[in-house]
């Protein structure tokens, strides 16, 4: 096997970016929603899947799920990819220094993880997923079921944050200024800074290369005080 890959955006460059910061809160003007509404759309959704419900993740989800699955497999979604793209003014950002969240985006192609849920525990897994993806009944919309490839057959999947439209998603932004914005962005959960290398590493550990977010956290480090590597070719 071929050596890991050493990232250099490191624990110590993370730790960097990493401050207490109170948590705003919602705006203002937002609705959130209840619990009667979340275990009402828990119930549609358990009733979409079918037989099998089928979780996409290809973020912190991958690192971070709200439920023990019953099965774990790579998954590729075909037509879709990764994109920090929505604008976070809470959790790892602040009004005053808004972060940058993950979604996906139409075009290409994104390796992931599938969960499968045990059937006991459907409900109370999406339950758990839309409290922790969604908090207000216009956000729902961005909880969408896509077809990944998964051992070679397709499968129909639940994907959080497809697609987002509106105040939701920023216009597109170069690696070189999302990779700007990741290095100060800060909330009372964490940094931009610390997602990313989450993320990365994960992948990695599964064996998954994405090639933007790998430039994306060499970029964030640079940012961060590393040191360019340095790429002359080596003397034979």
């Amino acid at each position: 096997m071929p050596p890991a890959r050493r990232m250099m955006l490191t624990e110590e460059l993370v730790a960097k970016t990493l401050r207490t910061e109170v948590d705003p809160g919602p705006d203002a003007d937002e609705v959130l929603l209840g619990d009667d509404a979340f275990v009402a759309e828990a119930a549609r959704l358990d009733a979409e899947a079918g037989d099998e419900l089928w979780i996409f993740a290809y973020g912190s989800l991958i690192w971070k799920p709200v439920f023990e699955p019953e099965e774990t497999r790579l998954a590729v979604a075909h037509g879709w990819h990764r994109s920090f793209c929505i604008p976070l003014r809470r959790w790892r950002g602040t009004p005053s220094g808004p972060g940058l969240m993950m979604a996906l985006q139409r075009g290409g192609n994104c390796k992931g993880v599938a969960f499968r849920v045990r059937q006991e525990d459907r409900l109370a897994a999406l339950t758990e997923l839309l409290r922790r993806e969604v908090d207000t009944p216009e956000n729902l919309r961005f909880a969408r079921w896509i077809t990944c490839m998964i051992d070679g057959r397709k499968v129909r999947t639940l994907c959080f944050w497809v697609a987002p439209t509106g105040r939701y998603v920023v216009a597109k932004q170069s690696l070189e200024q999302v990779a700007e914005t990741l290095a100060r962005a800060c909330g009372h959960v964490g940094s931009g800074a610390e997602y990313l290398r989450n993320t990365v590493a994960h992948l990695e550990q599964l064996g998954i290369h994405d090639r933007n977010l790998w430039r994306l956290q060499e970029l964030v480090a640079l940012r961060l005080g590393a040191e360019a590597p340095d790429l002359r070719p080596t003397p034979d």
